[in-house]
């Protein structure tokens, strides 16, 4: 009788846990994800119409370093300072190189580290940008008048005059002064007083910390070379590594708590706006997809995108060969700036990394948050900014650093 008890009771709780393995199994569509590590961020921004994602995402990416230096302390920086020096600092090297470079919004993440070292970081409440009315829309970045006025001005320098005066940057300076806010020379934070330098300085930032690493074949690995993208114009001088380096340094320091800037091409179709970037391939996309051929050559890009990006679906394998064709062909371009602070798998046990975007959280499914697959890290990553000590002690050796 106890024996039949038993077994009756293993009998109910094997179907028990049966039914709920059953509920927890993810189905054959759409994406699971599950947390490995991740490290601490401040909150989603919005660059809204604003090329500044450069900016969102390496001060983002500074955010979270001052977290990490300073116990969890968060803090919030205006974006509009470093823009405001960074343009204008532009514009002079345009300038002097007689418009044969490119004045546009765009820049890299060395730009912030730039102003970092020579004029500092300000709080967001000291500098927000100009707001041009009332209501929700009305607070976030829209600098199309802005560039248009700009880059009209830079271009006027140039056009048959054969001498400028020594006023021309204060007058490209009150532009930006109009549209963005005058950059604050002192602050008070906690009663203290600060300078920008100042400021960053009490926060344990130190350009010199940081430094860019890329992996491209056309130049040596180990050594330093200036990627050659329309927004390094600071010449930037990033470290060269092998792909397999690149991915070690990257899983290496977030697994040791550590973000860093993401410079990537998002350009790809299957990089969509909702919070997912994978890599499947598209010539297979009938058989990835279980589509009848002629019914997948009928259908536009968008409607592809969507069939490949429904659910985890076998990924293209990326070689060092294939990053430096894209390069050299233009398929990979510095399209956008985000910070990356975490990895996740999928149902499947694919891996993935969790980014941190700048176009706000609205309509997104994972609210501002991507989740970027192993490939396509691989594929379109042009460079990464991080702390020099989140690189193994292996690669820093080879690097000199």
């Amino acid at each position: 009788m106890r024996k039949a008890f038993l077994l009756s009771v293993l009998a109910i709780s094997s179907l028990v846990m049966a039914q709920n393995d059953s509920i927890q199994q993810p189905q054959d569509s759409g994406f699971v994800f599950t947390t490995i590590d991740s490290v601490g961020i401040t909150p989603v921004k919005n660059q809204f119409r604003s090329g500044t994602c450069w900016c969102f995402s390496t001060l983002g990416f500074l955010e979270s370093e001052v977290m990490r230096l300073n116990d969890g302390k968060q803090v919030d920086f205006s974006e509009m300072f470093v823009v405001s020096h960074t343009m204008v600092d532009r514009a002079e090297y345009v300038v002097r190189m007689y418009q044969t470079a490119q004045f546009a919004a765009g820049g890299s993440a060395y730009d912030v580290i730039y102003c970092l070292k020579h004029y500092g970081l300000v709080p967001q409440t000291e500098m927000p940008g100009i707001l041009y009315g009332s209501t929700p829309a009305d607070t976030l970045p829209v600098h199309n008048e802005l560039d248009a006025v700009a880059a009209g001005y830079v271009k006027a320098l140039n056009r048959g005059l054969k001498k400028l005066t020594p006023v021309w940057k204060k007058g490209l300076q009150a532009v930006y002064d109009t549209y963005l806010g005058k950059c604050p020379e002192t602050f008070t934070v906690d009663g203290v007083e600060y300078t920008p330098l100042t400021y960053a300085a009490s926060l344990k930032l130190k350009a010199d910390d940081y430094v860019s690493i890329t992996s491209y074949t056309h130049h040596p690995f180990y050594e330093r070379f200036v990627l050659e993208v329309p927004d390094n114009w600071r010449m930037d001088q990033m470290y060269n590594v092998p792909l397999q380096d690149l991915m070690d340094i990257i899983d290496y320091a977030i697994a040791h708590g550590y973000t860093m800037a993401w410079g990537a091409d998002v350009s790809e179709t299957c990089f969509t706006r909702k919070g997912i970037a994978v890599m499947p391939d598209e010539t297979k996309g009938a058989d990835l997809t279980g589509s009848d051929m002629a019914h997948w050559l009928g259908l536009s890009a968008n409607e592809k995108r969507d069939e490949l990006t429904k659910k985890p679906l076998p990924e293209l394998l990326i070689t060092q060969e294939m990053r430096q064709k894209a390069y050299d062909n233009w398929e990979t371009t510095d399209d956008h700036g985000m910070q990356i602070f975490g990895t996740a798998r999928d149902q499947k046990g694919n891996l993935y990394y969790m980014v941190k975007n700048s176009w706000g959280t609205d309509r997104m499914d994972y609210k501002g948050i991507w989740y970027v697959s192993r490939a396509f890290m691989e594929y379109k990553t042009n460079d990464i900014l991080v702390h020099k000590d989140a690189i193994p002690k292996k690669i820093r050796k080879k690097l000199g650093i």
